[in-house]
């Protein structure tokens, strides 16, 4: 099922939206508020509430389509195999991704990666210490539900 779609969760204060282009997720947001054009009833998006309210839910299985750069792809790849609950820093992601933690550039790369994230929650930016694509607000709340 193709489109936007997008409802309002309390654990959160504003809405999840995610796009789906066939089977694949191509966004995930989190506005403030539900745009008018998005529909609230889609299977995955009962998937996220349900992790929201509590329910243990690694999303490994939902599939993504990531049009990035090759380096930002193994980055964002190494960060979907962060297991939930556990949090990691920028230096041990980069070597999860096959980039040297030493150099400056690498650790650009992986800092980049994260902010451009285009799937937050189904690539666990949250999950990273310092800055990805999920606001700070809603990547603390994530954590903390993942505690």
């Amino acid at each position: 099922m193709e489109g936007l779609y997008a409802r309002e969760t309390p654990a959160l204060g504003r809405a999840v939206q995610v796009g789906l282009a066939g089977d694949r997720v191509i966004s995930v947001s989190f506005p403030e508020t539900v745009p008018a054009d998005a529909d609230p009833d889609h299977p995955l998006l009962d998937r996220v509430f349900a992790y929201l309210d509590g329910a243990e839910d690694h999303f490994d299985d939902v599939e993504v389509a990531l049009t990035v750069p090759t380096e930002r792809r193994a980055v964002l790849e190494a960060a979907r195999n962060v297991p939930y609950g556990e949090t990691v820093d920028v230096s041990r992601l980069a070597r999860l991704a096959g980039l040297d933690d030493d150099d400056a550039e690498d650790l650009d790369t992986v800092r980049a990666a994260l902010r451009g994230n285009p799937v937050p929650l189904f690539i666990p930016d949250h999950r990273i210490e310092g800055r990805g694509a999920t606001p700070p607000p809603v990547a603390e709340r994530l954590r903390d539900l993942e505690a």
